[in-house]
């Protein structure tokens, strides 16, 4: 019962994902090929959403579930990572016409191709995982 509102919280996002049509795969290509803005006003609307709340946490000192306080740590910029990792993420993501948070959302809709994607996003998890100490960083 603990996992309940996990579960209730996923269940949401799934819906917003598919009543937004931001798990369309005609949507992502439209967004790809510059002919439609939907996708941009999702996308653009999260990042907005994101930079409020992180600002808000900020300046009120937020706290997390276990009342210790949200602490941000400055970091190298570095933004040849960025970059690879950007296009690595990119291509995934036109390549397949759905983005990580899609990936579920599509197969739970009953896309079973979504499986192949889904175990190829694992799979590079994996390596990730495995390389991830010879990587810079």
């Amino acid at each position: 019962m603990k996992s309940i509102k996990y579960l209730l919280t996923g269940l949401f996002f799934g819906i917003l994902m598919v009543k937004s049509e931001a798990v369309s795969w005609y949507r992502i290509q439209e967004m790809f090929r510059f002919q439609s803005f939907h996708m941009y006003g999702i996308i653009g609307t999260a990042v907005l959403t994101g930079a409020l709340a992180l600002w808000l946490i900020k300046r009120r000192q937020g706290k997390d579930i276990h009342g210790r306080a949200i602490v941000f740590q400055d970091k190298v910029r570095s933004y040849t990572r960025y970059v690879a990792g950007g296009s690595i993420f990119g291509l995934g993501w036109a390549l397949t016409g759905a983005c990580p948070g899609a990936l579920f959302v599509n197969l739970g809709y009953g896309y079973a191709g979504m499986a192949l994607v889904l175990a190829g996003a694992l799979a590079g998890t994996f390596l990730y995982g495995l390389l991830r100490a010879r990587l810079p960083h």
